[in-house]
């Protein structure tokens, strides 16, 4: 079954000629990827991956794909073009999500079920560290500059503070319950962690590490125990922020600089991460009980189709191809 896949996915690769920009999925129940082509809106190829996929990233020249097979206690190193997978990495146990450096070689990821986060060097394939951190870490964030990295962890509700030149804690945040995600936003200026059971987004002052503001989100005839803060992306300009919000089946629409919520997207079942296309006009939301992809139309602050990919999809990464 994983040679036909595998097959299938080079012989459309290769039919298609000039391809489209894509979006890639990651499916936890299907063990797959699903790629999109953003020009037609239609799953192209899916290619098989190790146990539950979840965290995927590309490196920052597209050529390979990292792709974190957390029941198989590994990131895989796929080649984009065949959906070969290339080698795995020493990841440690159950990784979720990770973050690459902006030197385009060193992987820091976040290993659920240590109490860890594990650096890896992806050229020779080995662990540099392993910094403990707080229970359950998940979300990971690396600063453009490329001197801090972030572990948020679920349990402990921190955001934990690494020098990436000492690879040593150098602060460590409260957030509220169930932080899920890390993101550098402005520049670097601002880090923003999204808390799920807590309902609120946490904006931190980079250079002090000291909170500046929080919000939260209130949708209409929808219990607030349903309204769950997930993944999140900021659109162009760091304008405004788009905010999964989990089973409550709805994308936030957040300006950035008042911190105010201004819209809400219906979107499909338990939206999870998103990812943008190339100029940010549009926004692929995974759905991870529908089993699908929402389009938003960034402009109308509309779903404007649903695409059907595998079972519970979980992570999104953009790849250019042209």
């Amino acid at each position: 079954m994983t040679r036909l896949l595998a097959s299938t996915a080079i012989a459309l690769t290769l039919a298609t000629g000039a391809m489209a920009d894509e979006i890639w999925v990651t499916n936890e129940k299907d063990n797959t990827v699903s790629v999109i082509d953003i020009d037609t809106q239609q799953v192209t190829r899916t290619i098989p991956t190790g146990e539950r996929p979840r965290g995927i990233i590309f490196s920052h020249d597209y050529s390979v794909v990292y792709i974190c097979a957390s029941d198989s206690d590994s990131v895989q190193v796929m080649d984009p073009n065949t959906g070969e997978i290339l080698h795995d990495l020493p990841s440690g146990e159950d990784p979720e999500q990770f973050a690459l450096h902006p030197d385009n070689r060193h992987l820091y990821i976040a290993n659920e079920n240590d109490a860890i986060t594990t650096i890896v060097d992806t050229e020779t394939r080995t662990v540099v560290a392993q910094i403990d951190v707080g229970i359950e870490p998940e979300g990971m964030a690396v600063s453009p500059d490329g001197t801090i990295a972030i572990t948020t962890s679920e349990t402990t509700n921190m955001a934990h503070w690494i020098d990436t030149e000492t690879q040593q804690l150098f602060a460590n945040t409260l957030v509220d319950s169930r932080p899920r995600h890390a993101e550098f936003v402005k520049n670097g200026s601002e880090l923003w962690v999204s808390s799920e059971i807590g309902g609120t987004i946490s904006v931190f002052d980079v250079a002090t590490q000291s909170e500046k503001a929080k919000f939260g989100f209130e949708l209409p005839n929808i219990h607030p125990d349903r309204v769950q803060p997930v993944g999140f992306e900021l659109g162009a300009e760091d304008r405004f922020a788009y905010v999964a919000l989990g089973p409550s089946n709805h994308v936030a629409v957040v300006n950035a600089e008042t911190f105010e919520v201004e819209d809400y997207i219906l979107v499909g079942r338990r939206v999870w991460h998103m990812a943008f296309n190339a100029d940010k006009s549009l926004l692929f939301t995974t759905n991870g009980v529908s089993g699908d992809v929402s389009v938003i139309d960034v402009d109308s602050r509309k779903a404007v189709k649903a695409i059907k990919v595998g079972r519970f999809p979980w992570g999104a990464a953009y790849r250019p191809t042209k």
